[in-house]
C-alpha cells in the first residue's frame, strides 16, 4: 500500500463537514501546521476538534476557530485564545473541558477499544456532573468514556514510507494515542526516510495505525507567550 501523498490538500481529499478530528500538538509545539492550513483553505465546517488546546487567537487551531469552522472543542487548556473565550461566552461554540490526564486517557481508551474507565479525577466537581460514579475500595470514582475521531492529524519528527513514526519531545504527548483512536490517521512529517532506516526500538507509533503520510514544510518555532525582563 502506498501511503505517501504529495501534500496536505491531497491527504485531506475526503474530509467532510461535521467530521470529528483529533489534532496533535501541545500548546503551539508540534502542531500539524500544514494540515491545519489545508483545512482552513478547504473551508470544511461544523468540525468537532479534540485537542489539548485550541492554539492562540492567530496561531495553531485558533485559525479554524476564527474562520468559524469549528462547532465544538473537546480540550484541556484554552487560556490563550481570546476568540475562543468570545465564542464560548456568546454561545457560539460548544465546549467540553477535560482534566489533561483524563483527556489523554479518554483518547487512549478509544484507541484500545475500551468502553471507558473510572478515575478519581473530577469527583465532586462540575466535571462529574451527569456522569456515572462508583465506589471502589471505599473511594468514589467517576466514569469517563472513550474518545475516537474520524480523522487524526498529527505531526511527526520522522517517518518511513510505511508509516512508522518518531515524535520529538513534547510533540509526543498526544500524537501517538491519537494515531490509534482515529478511523484515518494523516501524518505530516519533517523527515521521510526509507523503510528500515528507523531502528525498531525507536518507533513510537507502528505503521499499522497510519493511513496517509506527506512531507511538511515551512515550520515556525512559535512562542505562545513571550516574556522578557529588563537588563540589569
Amino acid at each position: 500500500m502506498n501511503k505517501v501523498f504529495k501534500s496536505a490538500e491531497d491527504a485531506l481529499f475526503d474530509l467532510k463537514d461535521g467530521a470529528v478530528i483529533l489534532s496533535g500538538g501541545f500548546g503551539l509545539c508540534g502542531n500539524p501546521e500544514n494540515l491545519i492550513s489545508a483545512i482552513l483553505k478547504k473551508g470544511t465546517k461544523n468540525l468537532t476538534i479534540v485537542s489539548n488546546n485550541c492554539g492562540t487567537t492567530e496561531l495553531g487551531l485558533g485559525v479554524l476557530l476564527k474562520s468559524r469552522q469549528v462547532k465544538k472543542m473537546i480540550s484541556s487548556y484554552v487560556g490563550e485564545n481570546k476568540e475562543f473565550e468570545r465564542q464560548y461566552l456568546a454561545g457560539e461554540l460548544e465546549v467540553e473541558l477535560n482534566p489533561q490526564g483524563t483527556l489523554a486517557e479518554r483518547i487512549r481508551a478509544g484507541g484500545a477499544g475500551l468502553g471507558g474507565f473510572f478515575t478519581l479525577t473530577g469527583v465532586g466537581t462540575k466535571i462529574a456532573e451527569g456522569k456515572e460514579t462508583r465506589v471502589i475500595d471505599g473511594r468514589e470514582y467517576v466514569l469517563e468514556k472513550p474518545l475516537r475521531g474520524d480523522f487524526a492529524i498529527v505531526r511527526a519528527w520522522k517517518a518511513d514510507k510505511w508509516g512508522n513514526l518518531v515524535f520529538r519531545k513534547t510533540a509526543r504527548n498526544f500524537g501517538p494515542m491519537m494515531c490509534t483512536a482515529a478511523t484515518v490517521t494523516i501524518v505530516e512529517t519533517e523527515q521521510l526516510v526509507e523503510v528500515g532506516q528507523i531502528e525498531p526500538d525507536q518507533v513510537h507509533v507502528p505503521s499499522i495505525y497510519v493511513q496517509r503520510i506527506f512531507v511538511g514544510g515551512g515550520y515556525q518555532k512559535w512562542i505562545e507567550k513571550r516574556t522578557v525582563r529588563p537588563r540589569s
